[in-house]
């Protein structure tokens, strides 16, 4: 599956959502912590324009502050998709709901042999409907490594959720076809 969404880097969105997480990064940096103070008011109704939330983009901040990954193409491609989901399936209305963490699998969950797969596939559909929780990140420091390990880009994984409409056989299938060596629980 090739993401059928992709965006033109001339978008005006992007270059507005480029200048906005560059500056958070910098303000990050700079020592200052908290989505409710790394963005604006003006940022957050540009976010909520593409059907992001400072929480999310504030995660990934942290985190390439702090990890070093995911780099900035790699959030530009899974904000892009989650846009994309946002404009096409919601019409650019969001979700009034969240989903609870305690009704996500466990991290050892397994489906197919793959451990953390069944935790990942739900965060993806939260993620593509704009319905995490603010302690919830899509591509975090435990879905990078699983994904790495299959040979799948968070935002390619993304993509699949989205075009399989959730079909874990689907996805699952996808998944084997990607990964380049058996992954054992």
């Amino acid at each position: 599956m090739k993401n059928e969404h992709a965006t033109k880097e001339s978008e005006p969105w992007i270059e507005e959502f480029t200048r906005l997480y560059e500056t958070a990064v910098q303000t990050f940096a700079n020592g200052v912590r908290g989505p409710d103070r790394v963005f604006s008011d003006k940022d957050t109704k540009q976010l909520a324009a593409i059907g992001a939330t400072p929480q999310e983009i504030y995660d990934f901040v942290e985190d390439w502050h702090d990890a070093g990954e995911p780099d900035f193409p790699t959030v530009l491609r899974i904000t892009a998709v989650r846009r994309d989901y946002f404009l096409r399936e919601q019409h650019g209305n969001p979700s009034d709901k969240n989903v609870s963490m305690n009704d996500l699998p466990s991290m050892s969950a397994v489906l197919g042999g793959y451990r953390w797969l069944p935790r990942i596939i739900e965060k993806a559909k939260a993620k593509l409907q704009g319905e995490m929780p603010r302690e919830l990140m899509y591509g975090c420091g435990g879905d990078r490594p699983f994904l790495r390990k299959i040979g799948i880009d968070p935002a390619e994984f993304l993509q699949v959720v989205w075009e399989t409409r959730s079909d874990e056989q689907q996805i699952l299938d996808y998944v084997k076809h990607k990964s380049s060596g058996p992954h054992p629980t």
